[in-house]
């Protein structure tokens, strides 16, 4: 288990360069393998999830030279092989099942472990998932413990309309419609930046797609597909996450930001809190006048709400730390999370700290703000950026706090304690058995 100490009070103040993002990496990553020519990705971050699946490539016989200093990645599949009988794809990753769909094309079959999962964010099916396999000609098998997805041929060309618009989804209906001969169209498609990201990534290879950034895209594949050179973008989540660092603790991080035009939302609902952020020079910063304080709406009979949904609305994944500033700011706040019914169930932990939090249902939250806090041991649940909420709260108040089962945050954010250190905290990863 590993803990993070945090001696809070202090406000944290200086420059932040931001890592690629995690959910924008690891699919790029999957998507290596259709090709069997060289690759150079730079900007990979030296996090957890990116050590898993480089390894597996190792075990599959790839070719890789990472330099994590640097953030260089050298590629090369040419020698790669798979075995279903011998090769396993993580079960602690959800990303893993993005691997799918490479392995089909190259190799006409992949396993996929029946546990696969990530974060612990309430029920997450992969049945989405295997609809689009077999959209594009898969046949599923079943066991115990697995399942075996084979193409007896090459992948059908199709059309698809998704039942929700879910990112991992999407980007396996990408990467399958990518060895098909002929053109696939998808039907409310995820639009997030990081999706946005990873098709840029796809058109790079040589994969045609059109609807970039709307809920329809369609993509023409079966031509050959080469290699290249890409970078990576910054992570919008990071950088919205110590920009908000900066304000719970009364002080002031600057975030290189070279994609200000993803925030126009994000920045509204800083402002919920009396936070400005402004963006200039290719930096982001937050302003504000004295302590944080939720500003009412003009509809008197209503609380101040924050509401996280897809793409364009706010990133569920930065609910979180929305939820951190409102259990700090004078005043009360309404969260609702619209994705995931069990994100909800750490706000117990806050109560720790001595905040007040109402939970009215498995996706709804109030908070009750700008109450005495005291330090407290929190306990993490696995989702990252719940570990980094908590931190939050625990930096904000003067004293020793403990977060307890922090690793998750090393899913994301590499060198997390480094860069919290440069702004001023007092913070070390403590390990325990």
């Amino acid at each position: 288990m590993s803990n993070l100490i945090v001696h809070g009070g202090r406000p944290l103040r200086g420059d932040i360069i931001p890592s690629a993002n995690k959910n924008a990496v690891l699919p790029i990553l999957c998507a290596t393998l259709l090709t069997d020519q060289p690759l150079r990705l730079i900007g990979i971050p030296e996090i957890t999830d990116v050590k898993k699946i480089l390894e597996i490539f190792r075990v599959l016989g790839s070719e890789v030279t990472v330099d994590y200093a640097s953030g260089v990645l050298e590629l090369h599949h040419r020698d790669t092989h798979f075995d279903p009988k011998l090769h396993h794809l993580p079960e602690e990753m959800r990303s893993s099942i993005m691997l799918v769909p490479p392995l089909l094309a190259r190799f006409g079959v992949a396993r996929l472990e029946n546990d696969v999962k990530g974060c612990t964010l309430g029920v997450r099916e992969i049945d989405p998932h295997v609809e689009v396999f077999q959209r594009f000609g898969a046949q599923v098998e079943s066991s115990p413990d697995s399942l075996i997805i084979r193409t007896p041929g090459r992948m059908q060309a199709n059309d698809h309309w998704l039942d929700y618009a879910s990112v991992t989804t999407t980007e396996n209906f990408v990467l399958c419609a990518a060895s098909a001969e002929g053109t696939s169209v998808l039907t409310n498609a995820a639009s997030e930046p990081h999706v946005q990201e990873f098709c840029r990534f796809m058109a790079m290879l040589g994969v045609q797609i059109e609807g970039l950034g709307t809920s329809r895209v369609s993509v023409r594949g079966g031509g050959p597909l080469g290699g290249g050179e890409f970078r990576f973008d910054e992570d919008f989540h990071e950088i919205a996450t110590f920009l908000a660092m900066g304000a719970i603790t009364g002080g002031q991080v600057r975030v290189r930001n070279s994609a200000p035009q993803q925030f126009p939302l994000i920045d509204r609902t800083f402002a919920k809190f009396g936070v400005e952020v402004v963006h200039e020079n290719g930096w982001s910063h937050t302003r504000q006048n004295g302590p944080l304080k939720v500003v009412k709406p003009f509809t008197s009979n209503i609380l101040t709400k924050v509401e996280a949904a897809p793409w364009p609305y706010l990133p569920v994944d930065l609910l979180p730390i929305f939820i951190a500033l409102g259990v700090k700011a004078e005043g009360n706040t309404m969260f609702w999370n619209k994705i995931y019914d069990g994100a909800m169930g750490w706000s117990s932990e806050l109560s720790k700290f001595g905040a007040h939090v109402f939970l009215g249902d498995p996706h709804r939250l109030i908070t009750f703000g700008g109450l005495p806090l005291s330090p407290a041991s929190v306990e993490s649940p696995y989702i990252i950026r719940v570990a980094i909420a908590l931190f939050m709260v625990a930096a904000s108040i003067e004293g020793r706090s403990e977060i307890r089962n922090a690793l998750p945050i090393r899913r994301a954010h590499p060198k997390f304690v480094e860069n919290l250190r440069s702004l001023g905290a007092v913070v070390d990863w403590v390990e325990e058995d």
